[in-house]
């Protein structure tokens, strides 16, 4: 296990930066979603610093594929969701989780298992959904669902808390070594 060494962002270490700084520069979407019983766009305004407008949250919500099911609730977005999003589905929650993201704006984005607790028809709303989100910014993925990642510039491979593999899809499946022996099994029975 490392016991030293230092995290940059844009040449900057982060020990450097006010951590209120830091916060502002990333988005967090996580398998364990937090929703508070408010309204759905209450619940994608929280984590803005500045005020939303509304159009801003209707733009976030049809960028993270949840203008479906939003309409379709009883007071659209005035709809109160209950303790944890307690209304909604799983996809549901998740893709609220994914426009506070997106409405966030922030360079830096972390995926922790975002897709790892969804059924087929969920993952696929929610992975475009994440697509649109990962665009032009930095993204770290923690997964292991790997069709998650499968479109990375770079996959880290973690065993036991030490890097084992470093590389693209490709060159991971072409070094034929752990990486592609969890592909192999996740993706055997399709």
């Amino acid at each position: 296990m490392p016991t030293g060494g230092t995290i940059y962002i844009d040449d900057i270490a982060i020990d450097d930066i006010r951590l209120n700084d830091l916060r502002e520069q990333i988005a967090l979407v996580s398998q364990d979603v937090v929703l508070f019983n408010a309204s759905v766009a209450a619940n994608i305004a929280y984590g803005k610093t500045a005020v939303a407008s509304q159009d801003a949250i209707h733009a976030a919500a049809h960028a993270a594929n949840c203008m479906d099911f939003i309409v379709a609730l009883p007071d659209g977005f005035n709809t109160v969701i209950g303790e944890n999003g307690a209304r909604l589905s799983g996809g549901q929650r998740q893709r609220l989780a994914i426009a506070r993201a997106i409405l966030k704006d922030a360079p830096i984005l972390l995926l922790d298992e975002a897709t790892s607790a969804l059924d087929s028809e969920s993952e696929r709303a929610v992975q475009d959904a994440l697509e649109t989100l990962m665009r032009g910014r930095t993204t770290i993925v923690v997964a292991h669902r790997l069709s998650t990642i499968e479109n990375a510039s770079r996959i880290v491979v973690l065993e036991s808390g030490k890097i084992v593999e470093i590389g693209t899809h490709r060159e991971l499946l072409a070094a034929n070594q752990l990486y592609a022996g969890l592909h192999r099994l996740q993706f055997a029975s399709g």
